[in-house]
């Protein structure tokens, strides 16, 4: 779809001149996600890649693994009183013998809201409908230097084209161990963002993204490290902090977490045996 931004006008006030002119925002609308015709989950998007967000909020949420567990996206016409399609309402439909969770109103205003379950729940939760373990072994070929970590955030921000004319999105990618940029997706919610990335890797048989670093733009959420757990992903980086029941999360499931990526520094809150630290780590 081509609605990624508009145009509103905006009263510019520069040392005191002021002056008219037209403003480029990131476009917002919302993203209605049923599964098989019953509403799962809305979300506030940049419109793009809907079909891959879909996707991609269904492998989090434990119902997809691989392209061969769906069986189609489509747009639903009619979305409207006059019959037209808004392409804000998309309906996944599961392939011949995927279990269809079961649609209660408890899941679908946690799904809504993107507010998560709280505490240990949440916790068990993930680690329970995981497909994928992530390597916890000191053995793991999975490595990455420093270095590499530090020169993502300048990468990530290159490649956003949609940011430069707007300012208003976030974004995720995914890197290879060395550092090479291999997709990336812009939206006005980050959760979104790493959705599309992991919808279209699903959409492409990547699942599980074993060798493949996660970088998002803001901060590191319980949502987004669960998000980077069930894509199979080892290494969730990101350029503001975490919380604490993301630290918790990944540390339970193995996830090499790193937060405050900027410049040359960082902080690892869980999963260092990932980082080529050598002599580097800390002793105290």
């Amino acid at each position: 779809m081509g609605r990624v931004t508009e145009r509103r006008k905006v009263i510019r006030i520069r040392d005191g001149a002021v002056s008219t002119r037209p403003d480029t925002l990131v476009a917002e609308e919302p993203l209605e996600i049923r599964l098989g015709g019953k509403p799962l989950a809305i979300t506030m998007r940049t419109p793009g890649d809907d079909f891959a967000l879909a996707a991609g909020f269904l492998v989090s949420e434990g119902v997809l693994a691989n392209a061969d567990d769906l069986a189609n996206i489509v747009y639903c016409a009619g979305a409207t009183e006059d019959g037209s399609n808004t392409y804000n309402v998309v309906d996944v439909r599961l392939a011949d013998g995927v279990p269809v969770p079961d649609i209660t109103l408890e899941r679908n205003v946690y799904t809504t809201s993107s507010c998560g379950l709280c505490g240990k729940a949440s916790l068990d939760a993930v680690r329970t409908q995981a497909r994928w373990a992530l390597d916890t072994s000191p053995d793991t070929p999975v490595r990455v230097e420093p270095a590499t970590l530090t020169a993502l955030p300048d990468r990530l921000r290159a490649a956003q084209r949609v940011f430069e004319r707007t300012g208003g999105l976030h974004a995720a990618a995914l890197f290879t161990t060395d550092g090479e940029l291999l997709d990336i997706r812009e939206d006005v919610g980050r959760h979104n963002a790493v959705d599309k990335i992991v919808g279209l890797a699903l959409q492409r048989g990547l699942l599980p993204l074993s060798s493949c670093v996660l970088m998002v733009s803001g901060r590191a959420s319980f949502e987004l490290v669960q998000k980077a757990v069930m894509a199979g992903i080892p290494v969730l980086a990101a350029v503001s902090a975490p919380s604490s029941l993301a630290v918790d999360l990944a540390a339970e499931t193995g996830l090499t977490l790193v937060g405050f990526l900027r410049g040359s520094s960082m902080n690892v809150y869980a999963g260092e045996h990932r980082l080529a630290l050598g002599a580097a780590a800390a002793t105290g």
